[in-house]
């Protein structure tokens, strides 16, 4: 990676048995030589001592051209270091809200167009209820209950006024219900340019986007995997045994250095 220099490799050597810094043979040797038989002459195994080679090897660190890192100046004008956590939010999720909101009501309908006669159909979910609702369900990371219905309850013990002044339990319900971010039919399988991740292509396109328009990423940057467990039927899920799920997606994140301000 640029900026970082590559650590210079050990090379193994072969040694003489009487250097006092030479590692001693593995138990496996010293058994091997053992069960030689009477008369026959016993081999002597082999030590082995790691050195650092002679000449330290260069490592070419190539210049960064990314320009400055963080927010894009140009792109988020009205961001500044008194900005509040939820601009920022707002700069790159506002998008992510108007699908939940776009594809939730979308779902609903078309449950409801499935009955000859139903019930009487609920007005579409706004931007606003879809804030609301994140805010209860990150709410109850903080306070968990035995069941989701009791963060309405009015008993003594339960009861906290906040979930039900923000927002009624039935209409909550009605949202987690049928929230969704994309359309739930399916596109043609036959067809070549057919993604087998179309459910989320929409979510993806609109988070690759949005960080590539607001924000540059600095010159250090951290390559690692994320092992995510499924058992869901897709192609690129692989087996590793020393999980206890034995079968899981493997994704890359990249990690990159963040200023503690926006400028």
């Amino acid at each position: 990676m640029p900026g970082l220099s590559q650590p210079q490799p050990y090379h193994k050597t072969a040694s003489c048995r009487e250097s006092s810094s030479s590692i001693s043979s593995s138990a496996s040797d010293e058994e091997d030589a053992g069960e030689s038989g009477p008369g026959e002459q016993t081999q002597q195994p082999v030590t082995l001592q790691w050195t650092r080679p002679s000449c330290p090897q260069s490592s070419v660190v190539h210049t960064y051209t990314g320009g400055p890192r963080g927010k894009k100046d140009n792109e988020a004008s009205h961001i500044n270091d008194r900005s509040g956590p939820l601009s920022v939010f707002l700069l790159y999720f506002a998008k992510i809200i108007t699908l939940l909101v776009v594809e939730t009501n979308r779902y609903y309908q078309d449950y409801i167009d499935g009955f000859d006669d139903g019930p009487s159909p609920e007005p579409d979910v706004t931007e606003a209820e879809m804030f609301v609702f994140l805010v209860l369900t990150i709410q109850m990371g903080h306070g968990v209950r035995d069941k989701l219905t009791d963060y309405w309850s009015t008993l003594d013990q339960l009861y906290t006024p906040f979930y039900g002044t923000m927002m009624k339990r039935d209409q909550y319900l009605h949202i987690l219900r049928y929230l969704h971010y994309t359309d739930k039919n399916e596109p043609d399988r036959t067809d070549k340019k057919f993604d087998r991740l179309w459910k989320i292509g929409d979510l993806f396109e609109i988070l690759n986007a949005t960080f590539s328009k607001f924000y540059n990423p600095s010159d250090n940057l951290a390559i690692d995997k994320v092992i995510v467990s499924s058992k869901r039927r897709v192609i690129f899920k692989q087996y590793t045994p020393k999980n206890a799920s034995n079968s899981a997606s493997k994704f890359s994140n990249f990690v990159t250095q963040l200023d503690t301000r926006m400028t």
